[in-house]
C-alpha cells in the first residue's frame, strides 16, 4: 500500500472553483480518514496575470471575457452561493467587487509555504476575498493577513520586495501550462496524474482510495 500522497493543487485565490473544489477534497479525506496521508502543496495560477493594479469591476471583467451577461452572473453568482454553503464557504458578492491582480498573493503563498503555513494562509485570502470583501491586492491587507497566521510581517514585506520572488512564482506557473494545465482548479496526484475542477467528493474518495491501496 502506498504510504502518502503527495497532491499539489494548482489554483488562484480569486477562484470560485477553487475553494468549492477544495472544500469538497477536504470532505473526502475527513470521510477516509487520511488526513496524515495527503500532503498538500498549493502551486501559482493566475487567471488573470496581466490585470492592472487598480483591478477591474468583476461584472466588466466577466462580461468582457466570457461574454456573461448580467442575468447569467447573477444565476452564476446564485449558484455559487449555494454550492458553497454546501461545504460551508460564505461567498458574498457585491455591487462594485472587482477582480484583483494576485500576483503578490501568490508571492506570499510561497513565503508561507517555507514556514509550514501555506494552506492557512490560502484560506486566509480565499476567505478575505470572497467573504470579507477585501482587497487582497494590496500589500497591506495581505501583510495583515499574513500576521494573523502568526508569522512575521517584516520579513515577508522584504520577499515581497525581491524581484527574484516574483519570477520565480512566473517559472512555477509556466512549468504547469507546460505540464497542461489549463484551467483551475487543477489536482496532480503524485506527479503523475491530474483532475481538473471541482468534482463531487464521491469522486475525491474514490482517487484517493484506489492510490492509497496501490
Amino acid at each position: 500500500m502506498t504510504e502518502s500522497i503527495k497532491l499539489d493543487i494548482v489554483s488562484d485565490v480569486v477562484c470560485p472553483w477553487c475553494i468549492i473544489g477544495y472544500k469538497r477534497l477536504m470532505q473526502a479525506i475527513s470521510e477516509l480518514g487520511v488526513a496524515d496521508k495527503v500532503d498538500i502543496e498549493w502551486q501559482p495560477f493566475e487567471l488573470n496575470p496581466h490585470m492592472p493594479i487598480e483591478g477591474e469591476d468583476l461584472k466588466a471583467h466577466i462580461a468582457h471575457k466570457y461574454g456573461s451577461s448580467l442575468e447569467d452572473q447573477k444565476r452564476s453568482q446564485e449558484r455559487m452561493i449555494e454550492m458553497g454553503e454546501e461545504v460551508g464557504f460564505k461567498f458574498d458578492y457585491f455591487d462594485g467587487m472587482r477582480m484583483l491582480n494576485t500576483r503578490k498573493a501568490h508571492v506570499l503563498l510561497e513565503y508561507a509555504k517555507g514556514k509550514g503555513k501555506q494552506t492557512e494562509l490560502n484560506m486566509r485570502l480565499v476567505t478575505a476575498f470572497f467573504s470579507d470583501r477585501s482587497d487582497i491586492s494590496n500589500t497591506d491587507v495581505l501583510l495583515q493577513e499574513l500576521q494573523a497566521i502568526g508569522l512575521d510581517p517584516t520579513e515577508a514585506k522584504k520577499y515581497l520586495e525581491n524581484d527574484q520572488a516574483h519570477h520565480a512564482v512566473i517559472a512555477k506557473e509556466r512549468y504547469w501550462q507546460d505540464l497542461g494545465v489549463s484551467s483551475v482548479p487543477t489536482f496532480v496526484f503524485n506527479k503523475k496524474s491530474g483532475l481538473s475542477g471541482a468534482q463531487p467528493v464521491a469522486v475525491f474518495k474514490e482517487i484517493l482510495t484506489e492510490l492509497l491501496n496501490r
